[in-house]
């Protein structure tokens, strides 16, 4: 086993760089861990970076380590490995594969809007990509059953088809901007379902709250709840500048002549522009509350609350939970 040396003094890797109770701060983290370069970062060289993170919680790391490699180790770290069961994540899943799957789907989806066809093919395809991400950072510490998880899916991608397909059909007499807005409504509507069904296990038995020094106090469904409405709000956000503003820009560009002439450059050009979009959508709208959400103690479940009262008194007037994302 190759020699290690202990940890630089005062230096605590878990701890935030910047002021997680601030949304400055929460986009700064954001913009490092959902860095789409990280997608690309070979296994070999994740797996080094989770022994790098595991040996420096227990107080060494490899001989002539900087501060920056440490950092730059946990940057990984936290890209690819889920928060709370420290398992690599399946690279679809990450926020870090946001933009270049973001990008290419909602291009897409703004794009082949026309026919009912083109409608249920690209809503369907983001539905299955939105089951993945949703699973994928679902609070691990609430299983979920292989039956729950395909009736999450049917049930999200027949909201967005519904919506995508009824509104698409409704609008056939509507200004053509109305038309180009329908996947966007078809997207939020789905993350409505989407999210709660993939996540109902923590609906239904609560999720672990904790005390400020991560000491567990038990089980909350309201809390479960509050987490998930604010990564529903998180998901439609990072989502609505480029589905709502996208079409405006295609719906102007599409009046020159230059650009009726190369039809054919238009899919790509949106997927282009949603990346540009989504660069900063996806740590913004994930950086819109804290990843360790609180509750106030007067919030939660009578049973729950009196059981926390008896034992610590007035000492914890706040729990704290992995909301996900």
């Amino acid at each position: 086993m190759a020699e290690m040396s202990a940890v630089p003094l005062g230096f605590d890797i878990d701890a935030p760089r910047w002021d997680q109770s601030t949304f400055a701060g929460r986009l700064r983290h954001f913009l490092t861990i959902t860095d789409p370069r990280t997608a690309l970062v070979p296994e070999r060289e994740l797996d080094r970076a989770r022994e790098v993170v595991a040996s420096c919680r227990a107080g060494l790391v490899p001989p002539g380590s900087s501060q920056e490699q440490l950092l730059y180790a946990k940057k990984l770290y936290d890209s690819a490995f889920h928060p709370d069961s420290g398992e690599k994540m399946n690279l679809i899943g990450r926020m870090s594969f946001q933009v270049p799957g973001g990008m290419a789907l909602t291009g897409c989806m703004l794009q082949f809007y026309r026919t009912v066809p083109a409608v249920v093919f690209w809503q369907w395809v983001n539905q299955s990509f939105n089951a993945i991400v949703n699973y994928t950072n679902r609070n691990a510490a609430s299983p979920i059953s292989l039956a729950q998880i395909g009736v999450a899916y049917v049930t999200a991608t027949g909201t967005a088809l519904a919506t995508a397909v009824g509104l698409n059909l409704y609008t056939k007499r509507a200004p053509p901007l109305l038309a180009r807005w329908v996947p966007f409504a078809a997207v939020a509507a789905a993350n409505c379902v989407n999210i709660p069904m993939m996540r109902q296990q923590e609906i239904i038995n609560g999720v672990t709250v904790t005390d400020e020094d991560n000491n567990e106090l038990g089980r909350s469904r309201r809390a479960a709840v509050k987490g998930i409405a604010q990564v529903v709000v998180s998901r439609i956000a990072m989502a609505a500048p480029g589905m709502i503003i996208l079409p405006i820009i295609m719906e102007q560009l599409e009046k020159f002549p230059f650009m009726q002439r190369i039809r054919v450059l238009h899919a790509p050009l949106q997927v282009l522009l949603c990346g540009g979009f989504l660069v900063f959508m996806v740590p913004a709208a994930c950086a819109l509350f804290p990843q360790r959400c609180s509750l106030a103690l007067a919030s939660l479940e009578p049973e729950l609350r009196d059981s926390i009262v008896a034992k610590h008194g007035d000492k914890v007037p706040y729990v704290y939970f992995n909301k996900g994302l």
